[in-house]
């Protein structure tokens, strides 16, 4: 809609047309009224460039015209050092759709999308031109399922029990109520009980007997449950076991201590082997039982944890030991976000799914509390931002888990994170099931086909561009199709994702191959399988 030099630009959102009611005119002419419903997105002023937004706006008898290639490549701009191409325009295979990278990552985005919709290829595709266009980038995947790896051939994967780059995840880095919830099932509203308070100081004081770390020694007097100082959670089980099992020489509780037990074999905390004593006597005749009860209900949980293999992972962290000559936290960061590798994969696959929450959760808070106190430091921080991606997010950001640990410092990134470098990408094919806070932050939604009424009604409500006729759009997108809105891009539009190779491992199986063969019987047949069940291992 030209007036004057202004050029305004808008997206036909409905087209009608009434037909003349005089049956005589409308024989002879068959004219009508026509109509267009139109919303305003941008306007470009003389020979500037095109700026989202009205300043003006078009009256009655001016004149509305087609949009041309030319005023399309007006719109869209050119390829520039802080844009990304991410597809071409529906409507013209010539023409190139880019997104603002500060703003889609900064302002977080969020890429949504049905089952065999293209979300994965879409990602790949969003991140294959980050990494190729920017030689600093940086970004962490966070991918429950193990299927990106193969779609990126120079990433750095870690994968439990991988051979090159194990995953490991100290579990002292959990704080005080992720620890003794994952430890003996103890919640922060337990507070009021005597055996809590005992696990929190107990915690607390191995703590603060290690702080001669090799990043740097700490100040005991700074040390809380709370702080992420490696300790063995062996040896805190070993001196649990070690008082309920004790015998004394004396039956006062307060008399019973180190010295005045009868031990006669001081067991082994590595292998899980408590302390033993002589038989306490039941009468009143030395030695005695032991009166120190406050782990009674805490003891027999957390051996049963320890003993558990698939949680290896986080007790047995390989040398992340922080003790001389072993690695310590800087250590993990380096080999996480401050490797040669530009994008590193952090497999999850063979994380037991009752502590994928935390596991996330624990990885999520590590990387942000690394860029809040890093901020200003050269190399990390607002010098060098990060992107966190999160892969099948209604997993482990489920709107309704209030007790979420991954939820809340997901959460926290998403509110906080751009002041410090940090920038989130969610990936779903379930919007209406992810936290509320989370999508209400996101800048840009990448929606491809979605189906579901209540996941379309979302994007509806969380988009920032009142485009509900394009959202409408939704449930016919074809494979690979997506419609754009927000921050990052120009102008709301219709995208064509270009297909990847190599992809990622999260095709349908080819069952028409799969049963067209015969499979004979064999007795040997699952044993295998059996064996991975049991230990939980591929």
């Amino acid at each position: 809609m030209p007036i004057g030099n202004i050029c305004i630009y808008g997206i036909v959102s409905s087209v009608s047309n009434t037909p003349n009611k005089s049956e005589e005119f409308q024989l002879k002419y068959n004219f009508g009224s026509r109509f267009l419903t139109v919303q305003l997105v941008g306007e470009k002023i003389g020979e500037d460039d095109f700026e989202k937004g009205v300043g003006t706006y078009p009256t009655i008898n001016d004149e509305v015209h087609l949009v041309i290639e030319k005023d399309l490549f007006d719109i869209y701009g050119k390829k520039d050092a802080g844009s990304v191409e991410i597809g071409k325009h529906s409507s013209s295979e010539n023409l190139s759709v880019y997104t603002d990278i500060h703003k889609l990552i900064l302002r977080h985005c969020a890429i949504l999308g049905s089952t065999g919709s293209g979300k994965s290829n879409t990602t790949v595709s969003i991140l294959k031109a980050i990494l190729d266009d920017y030689e600093g980038s940086r970004v962490v995947l966070v991918d429950p399922h193990g299927e990106y790896a193969s779609a990126f051939p120079d990433a750095k994967v870690f994968k439990i029990n991988n051979a090159a780059n194990p995953l490991f995840i100290p579990f002292w880095l959990m704080n005080f109520d992720e620890l003794a919830y994952f430890l003996v099932g103890a919640k922060p509203s337990d507070d009021n009980k005597p055996d809590y308070r005992a696990f929190r100081e107990l915690v607390t004081a191995y703590k603060k007997n290690n702080c001669t770390l090799k990043s740097g020694t700490v100040n005991p007097n700074f040390v809380t449950a709370d702080s992420p100082i490696p300790f063995s959670a062996r040896e805190l089980w070993h001196e649990m076991n070690w008082w309920l099992s004790a015998s004394f020489s004396s039956a006062q509780k307060g008399d019973q201590n180190k010295t005045t037990a009868k031990e006669t074999d001081k067991g082994n905390f590595e292998n899980l082997e408590g302390a033993k004593f002589e038989p306490y006597a039941m009468g009143n005749q030395a030695p005695f039982k032991s009166q120190h009860n406050d782990f009674y209900s805490y003891e027999k949980k957390m051996l049963s944890r320890l003993k558990d293999s698939r949680f290896d992972f986080l007790f047995n962290p390989g040398n992340f030991k922080g003790d001389a000559g072993t690695k310590d936290l800087n250590d993990l960061l380096n080999e996480w976000i401050g490797s040669e590798s530009k994008l590193a994969i952090l497999d999850l696959s063979g994380v037991p799914f009752e502590v994928l929450d935390i596991t996330v959760g624990l990885i999520t808070r590590f990387i942000y509390d690394s860029m809040f106190w890093g901020r200003n430091e050269t190399y990390t921080g607002k010098q060098r931002p990060l992107l966190l991606a999160y892969e099948e997010a209604h997993t482990y950001l489920n709107k309704n888990d209030n007790n979420s640990y991954s939820k809340l410092a997901v959460e926290q990134v998403f509110k906080e994170g751009r002041k410090f470098g940090l920038g989130a990408l969610v990936i779903s094919q379930r919007p209406s099931e992810i936290s509320e806070t989370i999508l209400a932050q996101v800048g840009t939604f990448i929606a491809l086909r979605l189906t579901n009424s209540g996941d379309q009604s979302i994007v509806k409500s969380s988009a920032p561009d009142n485009l509900n006729s394009l959202i409408d759009l939704l449930p016919s997108l074809r494979t690979g199709e997506a419609i754009i809105v927000g921050e990052a891009i120009k102008i709301p539009s219709r995208v064509r994702i270009k297909l990847n190779n190599p992809r990622p491992t999260s095709d349908d199986p080819k069952l028409v191959e799969g049963w067209t063969k015969q499979h004979p019987p064999n007795d040997d047949n699952y044993k295998t399988v059996v064996t991975k069940i049991r230990q939980q291992k591929f």
